[in-house]
């Protein structure tokens, strides 16, 4: 009776003491964790609860507004740096967005550079028809280059021969493209009606009737009017025309250029492939293009040597001068390595070739210019306001300035 009164009274004082042991060692297992992935686990739980969203400094704060201003189409008046024709030196301009309903706009917009190059142009966009399938654009405008260059005809023009000529252009045109399934695949079709009244050239060097006549030279002084048909097909996996890491196009483009005086008439194709290779989750980026145009004459008539293909400028050769080489027939390729330093710059180290030949058999691989260097890219997610590049060729070295995408 003793043994089980002492049992009792020893269960009494032990068990409380025993439950007290349990429940702080129940405790010491919940707040530490016994391996490594718990204790991780619960650093991260720990972090979660005191995270707060990023904020920008000052600087990229402001960036990203100038961004949202002149990239994202937020802004009516608006800025606009497209001279009136390659060659024009700087240029200055700006332009008007009016929104004609949710989708549609009229922009109407000027530049001029400091040699003269003036445009003035309205364009009427409708970007969602048939279902978001189609887009319009309709152009109307005039503009004029004061000091062109041209240096003859053929790839061994010497670029002393520098001869200078100037033309003023009304125009205007209306360009349907149409995507069938908002796929890959498009279709375009464009008509244009325009006269080029080719002048006189100004600047620094000899203007070109002080060189050449008529006989030798088709097209000099001449005013012809042309109803200009364009149409093309092709693929294009490209994000965006103006700016693209990734994507493909290919293309071919048929263009009729019907004189109504039947003297100045042609026609031209024209093939083109582009090929950007994403590298490294995008952080680099391999970029290719290659560009085939062919003109011919139709009925015995002449084309003018302002109207001839041509390669060279700020947007192919771009450490020759612009219109450079000149002929029936050309061949542009360009390869870039393009790093993405942030969302608003890329570097770029760029290498360009090419030739022209007075036609299809006449083209060759061989006896091509060339050049190379390396760029800066300002740009949006569609579009490069802003390219600046250094080239060096066998013709010395070339600054670009540029108010669009290389390619």
């Amino acid at each position: 009776m003793k043994g089980r009164l002492a049992a009792i009274l020893l269960t009494a004082v032990l068990l409380p003491a025993a439950t007290a042991a349990a429940q702080e060692a129940a405790a010491v297992e919940e707040q530490e964790p016994q391996t490594r992935e718990g204790l991780i686990e619960q650093q991260q739980a720990d972090k979660d609860a005191t995270l707060t969203p990023a904020k920008p400094d000052k600087a990229e704060a402001y960036v990203t507004r100038i961004s949202d201003i002149f990239l994202a189409g937020q802004m009516r008046w608006h800025a606009f740096f497209h001279s009136a024709y390659s060659g024009g030196g700087f240029t200055m301009g700006a332009g008007y967005t009016e929104f004609l309903s949710p989708n549609n706009t009229l922009d109407t917009r000027g530049s001029i550079t400091f040699s003269g190059y003036k445009r003035i142009e309205s364009e009427f966009i409708a970007p969602n028809l048939f279902g978001r399938r189609g887009m319009l654009s309709a152009i109307g405008g005039w503009r004029e280059a004061t000091q062109v260059g041209f240096y003859g005809i053929g790839l061994g023009t010497n670029v002393n021969d520098r001869a200078n000529y100037s033309f003023q252009q009304p125009y205007g045109s209306a360009t349907l493209t149409v995507r069938p399934n908002r796929d890959l695949f498009f279709v375009r079709g464009g008509l244009e009606i325009t006269q080029w009244r080719q002048n006189p050239g100004s600047g620094d060097f000899p203007s070109v009737e002080t060189k050449y006549t008529p006989s030798t030279l088709p097209g000099l002084g001449a005013h012809p009017a042309y109803a200009h048909t364009t149409a093309a097909a092709g693929i294009d996996s490209r994000p965006a025309v103006g700016y693209a890491r990734r994507g493909t196009l290919l293309s071919a483009t048929w263009q009729d250029y019907s004189d109504p005086d039947h003297a100045f008439g042609f026609e031209q194709l024209n093939y083109e492939v582009i090929q950007h290779i994403p590298l490294v989750r995008e952080a680099w980026v391999i970029s290719l293009h290659g560009l085939l145009q062919n003109a011919y004459e139709k009925d015995g008539q002449q084309i003018p040597f302002f109207m001839l293909p041509a390669i060279g400028g700020g947007d192919d050769l771009r450490a020759y001068a612009s219109w450079r080489l000149r002929d029936r027939t050309s061949l542009l390729l360009q390869a870039e390595w393009r790093v993405i330093v942030n969302r608003f710059l890329d570097m770029a180290v760029f290498y360009d070739t090419g030739r022209v030949a007075h036609g299809m058999n006449d083209l060759k691989l061989s006896d091509l210019k060339y050049d190379g260097g390396i760029g800066f890219r300002f740009h949006g997610p569609l579009a490069t306001p802003l390219r600046i590049e250094l080239a060096k060729g066998p013709e010395g070295f070339s600054m670009v300035w540029a108010a669009s995408h290389a390619f």
